[in-house]
């Protein structure tokens, strides 16, 4: 089989080059273009590491040698956590991008050869990977990048009505403004298969879909990851087509600001 070393490096440094503009992306990092460059010149070299006959153990270590040198190259040092989660985020990103291209080849290939993957003649080949890695790299950030908007605004819960608590997981409702018109208590909603209630009161509030009825518990407090015990507040049953969220909850509960 014949190996061309010229191709395997260049394609060995269009991975790399793009994994570090992709970390720089996603920390916010601003690095000068040249070092992007050399960052992945010098993690290129670990190619050559495949030719010398070197143990298990000792490749993976000079490897983990290599990522952190070509970090170090491309956003400098400021402190050990700045170069760890740089190098974390590396990681991160090579191994979905390798999960991804081991899953193509275990869907559409039979038989691999270095880096082309063989199914009754037609191959998934260096073409293939240089066309595709850009596209699922950015993919993958963008949902990583929406995953952790989305995710940061959901809390821990802890109910407590009649002295039983119910521990939930919360949202922020950005647009939860509901107040108890007439002493001001701030209104969270809550899944009506949570508590079952015996004394409900109804507060009159106004949406986006009218004026209605909202069915609310007196509760003896709730607190909210992150936040102090609150007691002046009402629990609206409703239902919650949110998945995996049981509670929207008011601002006003959260200092009343976003």
């Amino acid at each position: 089989m014949k190996i061309y070393v010229d191709l395997v490096f260049l394609l060995n440094f269009g991975f790399d080059l793009l994994l570090l503009i992709l970390v720089a992306y996603q920390l916010k990092r601003k690095v000068r273009g040249y070092r992007y460059f050399i960052g992945a010149l010098f993690g290129s070299i670990s190619i050559f590491f495949l030719f010398i006959p070197l143990t298990t153990i000792t490749l993976f270590l000079l490897k983990i040698v290599v990522s952190i040198i070509m970090i170090l190259i491309t956003f400098g040092f400021k402190n050990i956590y700045y170069t760890i989660k740089n190098l974390f985020f590396l990681y991160t990103t090579s191994m979905a991008l390798g999960g991804i291209l081991y899953f193509l080849n275990i869907q559409f290939s039979y038989k691999q050869q270095g880096l082309v993957f063989f199914y009754k003649g037609l191959s998934i080949n260096v073409i293939f990977l240089i066309i595709t890695s850009p596209i699922i790299l950015y993919m993958y950030v963008k949902q990583m990048k929406s995953l952790k908007e989305k995710y940061q605004y959901y809390y821990h819960v802890i109910i407590s009505y009649q002295n039983k608590k119910y521990n939930v997981v919360g949202f922020l409702d950005t647009g939860n403004l509901l107040v108890d018109p007439y002493f001001k208590k701030p209104i969270i909603l809550l899944n009506e298969n949570i508590i079952e209630g015996k004394k409900y009161i109804l507060v009159p509030i106004h949406t986006a879909n009218g004026d209605s009825l909202l069915k609310c518990l007196k509760i003896d407090w709730v607190e909210v990851e992150g936040e102090t015990r609150k007691k002046d507040v009402l629990v609206g049953i409703s239902k919650i087509n949110l998945d995996g969220v049981d509670c929207l909850l008011n601002t006003k509960i959260m200092g009343g600001t976003i």
